[in-house]
């Protein structure tokens, strides 16, 4: 017998009386039951992820589609990040006569912040969307029950590659993300205050660190699941139509912003006490 989670939300219970406090305490158990499903899903996945049969082919479309697609965005994103904070961190320390040091502040706020966080709310809300509306799409047509129907797996069909390819393009985005916003704050604070590529890239060299590296690129790796999961739950567990769709997307924009933040704040306290 099959033990895989119902993705579709159960039905609100019903309050005993009309009662605030009861239609209260009803939508917290349907928030819970959906939290609840969320993490038995992703459980199921991860089992999924690591057992035969693979399919490449699929991953590596979802790469693709996911990924390449996303590099506009996401090379828009990093160069305009680093333009402005090398811009600001300039005038700033100009003030106190160390402006040459403004390499060693914008790459270490690169790396271990701004890069993975605005890569995951920019790319992320493009990327989370997307899959819950293609999902979301797929099941309220039920071509999700014709493949269970016809004996294939839902998760392993159509969630694993796309939960995947988000592990691998987030850390992937990050990176991209450093180079990027690191040689757009080298050309500004050259055109703006005179500093030099060699001045700039040495100060950086000079107190960047490999734990400064990773931070961000593990962040990069959370957040990419975060937002995988999180857009496939949404779109398996569409109702009402079209317009559950419509609700389903922008709620994974929203949750997805809400829960990088979340977690950039744990993965930072934890980073910076190792």
């Amino acid at each position: 017998m099959s033990t895989d989670v119902d993705l579709a939300p159960a039905a609100p219970p019903t309050p005993a009386t009309p009662g605030e406090d009861d239609s209260l305490r009803g939508r917290l158990l349907v928030r819970l039951e959906r939290l609840g499903s969320l993490a038995v899903m992703t459980g199921q996945v991860f089992t999924r992820a690591f057992s035969p049969p693979f399919s490449p082919s699929a991953f590596i479309y979802q790469l693709e589609a996911l990924g390449v697609r996303s590099l506009p965005i996401a090379l828009l994103t990093a160069t305009f990040a680093g333009l402005v904070i090398s811009l600001q961190f300039g005038f700033f320390l100009a003030r106190f006569g160390v402006q040459y040091t403004v390499g060693r502040v914008v790459v270490l706020t690169l790396f271990r912040e701004l890069s993975p966080v605005l890569i995951a709310l920019t790319v992320g809300a493009r990327v989370g969307s997307g899959i819950a509306a293609e999902l979301g799409s797929m099941t309220v047509t039920e071509q999700v029950d014709a493949i269970r129907a016809l004996g294939a797996d839902p998760l392993r069909k159509l969630v694993v590659p796309r939960v995947l390819a988000c592990f691998v393009l987030g850390p992937a985005l990050t990176i991209l993300a450093d180079v990027i916003g690191m040689l757009a704050g080298a050309l500004v604070v050259n055109a703006q205050y005179g500093i030099g590529f060699n001045l700039f890239f040495k100060g950086a060299l000079d107190v960047i660190l490999m734990s400064d590296f990773l931070s961000g690129v593990f962040k990069g790796f959370v957040f990419g699941g975060i937002i995988g999961i999180v857009g496939c739950f949404k779109g398996l567990t569409v109702q009402n139509g079209t317009e559950g769709v419509g609700r389903a997307t922008t709620e994974t924009v929203a949750i997805t912003s809400v829960t990088v933040c979340l977690a950039d704040f744990f993965i930072t306290k934890l980073t910076l006490s190792l």
